[in-house]
């Protein structure tokens, strides 16, 4: 049987990721790039099997930057008859301006610190949730289409209307990208009159400020398409650390005791990946910071058949210290729990409330 073909315009890091992939299920990728030597560093890297545009693709993504995406797109469905989607983080301006029942606005919700093609991984969407926004008008085998080729790179998919998308993503991931930025500036502004501060930074300030190592040139484009939804965002982020600011300030021990424990549950309920809320429970395990130990520990659960449904490592501010943050399925629990005892840990289960 004749491969399946796909075409890609935009060969960077997520246009690189998605030809990997195809390309490892047996899809033939052609793409295309306005960074000539880019397109081919893609090639050299085995993310396509060709430079060009090829007119009889099945599905084409286009992964340009968000500015550039609703132009792309016409491009391709002028020139053949496949199904077009894309990877853009905003999309109802994107959506709006493509009038087309062969488009299907789409979102990867992944990345990675690496810029560019060399940073491309196949298994970049593994686990992934990827949103599409189908509008009233998409023809639905285009739907179909778009969902199954998504679906069979590991992503989780999921649907929403476009202005929901950027809405929801505003807080998610532009205000977040925008907040690490904002914080590294302070401490960056502070190091210069205290060298030691950079040195000092912990896990938790590592965690918190890592998305800000990304690619900056993609934001300006993002803030200027999404600008309202992320204002808006903007403020009620302003206006939580204000209240904070104000209760630190007053020394209110209680009202600050409250703030951070109803985001400790908002953030202990984030919905895992791949089991029910209902179904899991976290296991919290405090280990020495030493090679291995994480390996130990999803071993053993392994050993026990225990599913992990999720896992974060909280690093210690101070000291060779950590807490490993497991969810397993409640009925598993004590299973691993009795196990990790065995092993010298000391773990604690506690349901999500």
């Amino acid at each position: 049987m004749a491969a399946r073909r796909a075409g890609i315009v935009g060969t960077g890091l997520i246009g690189g990721s998605i030809g990997l992939a195809l390309r490892a299920r047996g899809w033939h990728v052609t793409g295309t790039d306005h960074d000539e030597g880019r397109a081919a560093r893609a090639l050299h890297l085995g993310a396509l099997d060709a430079v060009g545009t090829d007119h009889e693709a099945e599905v084409t993504f286009v992964a340009t930057p968000v500015g550039a995406v609703a132009g792309a797109v016409r491009a391709v469905l002028a020139g053949g008859d496949g199904v077009v989607t894309d990877v853009g983080s905003v999309k109802a301006p994107i959506v709006g301006a493509v009038d087309d029942p062969r488009f299907v606005g789409g979102h990867p919700m992944a990345g990675s610190e690496q810029e560019g093609v060399d940073g491309a991984d196949p298994e970049l969407f593994a686990g992934a949730v990827w949103v599409l926004t189908p509008v009233a008008g998409t023809d639905p085998s285009a739907h179909a289409l778009v969902r199954s080729v998504v679906s069979s790179l590991g992503a989780e998919v999921l649907e929403l209307s476009p202005e929901a998308h950027d809405t929801l993503v505003a807080v998610v991931s532009h205000v977040p990208h925008l907040t690490a930025a904002a914080l590294m500036s302070v401490a960056a502004e502070r190091a210069e009159d205290h060298r030691a501060l950079l040195r000092l930074a912990a896990g938790g300030f590592r965690d918190m400020t890592r998305v800000a190592a990304g690619h900056p040139g993609i934001w300006p484009d993002i803030c200027a398409e999404n600008r309202e939804a992320i204002v808006e965002a903007l403020g009620a982020l302003v206006a939580s650390l204000e209240e904070l600011r104000q209760r630190v300030s007053a020394a209110d021990r209680d009202g600050l005791l409250g703030a951070l424990e109803r985001a400790r549950r908002a953030r202990l309920n984030l919905p895992p990946r791949i089991a029910r809320a209902g179904d899991v429970v976290e296991v919290r395990v405090p280990v020495p910071d030493r090679p291995g130990v994480l390996a130990e520990i999803t071993t053993l659960a392994t050993e026990l058949e225990v599913n992990i449904a999720d896992l974060e490592i909280a690093h210690s501010a101070e000291g060779a210290s950590g807490v490993v943050l497991l969810l397993v399925e409640a009925d598993r629990a004590e299973r691993l729990r009795g196990g990790l005892v065995a092993r010298g840990y000391r773990p604690a289960v506690s349901p999500l409330e």
